[in-house]
């Protein structure tokens, strides 16, 4: 259902796992791995949302880590629909019996 709104499949993933769970706090490489997409995209996806203010990013050394930004303004709208999708999701997949 967000593939409707949020075009950007890696955009769409990345805001799933932040929305869902906001004290989630990762690097670019840790992410690669849960979503299993490329780094490369990644990163410039995780650009982007923090310019728009809903991820804050943090330096530890030379990494960056990623986290929520709490004080987003329609973080609780966000985190409303994502989930509402995925139960959409979930009822609309058939259902697999063996038989």
């Amino acid at each position: 259902m967000l593939d409707v709104f949020i075009t950007s499949r890696v955009r769409r993933k990345i805001l799933v796992v932040f929305a869902k769970y906001p004290d989630f706090k990762t690097h670019v490489r840790g992410l690669s791995k849960l979503i299993k997409e490329d780094p490369g995209n990644i990163q410039r996806e995780l650009s982007r949302l923090e310019k728009g203010k809903f991820l804050i990013m943090t330096k530890k050394g030379n990494t960056k880590i990623y986290q929520t930004n709490k004080q987003f303004p329609i973080l609780k709208e966000l985190q409303s629909m994502v989930i509402k999708s995925q139960q959409l999701s979930a009822q609309n997949k058939p259902n697999k019996t063996i038989g």
